[in-house]
C-alpha cells in the first residue's frame, strides 16, 4: 500500500499535465513558420490553421467570431473565450482594426486563422490604453462562428 501511494501520486501529476484538445485557441499563439503565411497587399501576414466548410465572409454581413489577441512577446491582451461571450462585427463596417477586415476576409464559417497584423494596420503610434503598447504588432487568433 505504501508503496502504491507515490505511484497514484506521479500518474495523477502526469494526467494532469496533458493538455485540452476541445479548445480551437490556444492560450498562446501557435507558432507557426513564416512560410506557412501569406502577406495581403497591406502587410497582413495570413494563415488558415483549419479552413472552415461554411459560407464565405463578404462586406457588410454581420461576422460572429471567437477571438484571442496577443503582443508579439506572447502576452494575451484580449480573448473572447476567457468570457465565453463571442464578438459580433459587420466586415468593413469599420468597427475594428483595419487589419482585422483585411484578415477575415476570404474566410469560411469553421475556419480558424492566425493573422499578425502590422502597427499601421492596428492601432499605430498611439497604442491602445495601457494595454496595447504603441507601434505594438499583434498576433490574433480568430475562429469565424456565424455569417448573418
Amino acid at each position: 500500500m505504501k508503496k502504491s501511494i507515490p505511484l497514484l501520486f506521479c500518474l495523477l501529476i502526469i494526467i494532469s499535465c496533458g493538455s485540452s484538445v476541445n479548445s480551437p485557441i490556444q492560450d498562446t499563439p501557435q507558432q507557426i513558420a513564416t512560410s506557412q503565411y501569406t502577406t495581403t497587399t497591406n502587410g497582413v501576414q495570413v494563415h488558415d490553421i483549419t479552413v472552415g466548410a461554411g459560407n464565405i465572409t463578404q462586406p457588410g454581413r454581420l461576422l460572429t467570431v471567437h477571438y484571442t489577441g496577443w503582443l508579439e512577446s506572447g502576452i494575451k491582451f484580449d480573448s473572447s473565450l476567457d468570457r465565453n461571450d463571442p464578438f459580433q462585427f459587420v466586415l468593413d463596417g469599420g468597427r475594428v482594426i483595419p487589419g482585422w477586415e483585411e484578415g477575415v476576409s476570404g474566410m469560411r464559417i469553421g475556419g480558424h486563422r492566425q493573422l499578425i497584423i502590422p502597427p499601421a494596420l492596428a492601432y499605430g503610434a498611439n497604442g491602445s490604453g495601457s494595454t496595447i503598447p504603441p507601434n505594438a504588432t499583434l498576433i490574433f487568433e480568430i475562429e469565424l462562428i456565424n455569417i448573418q
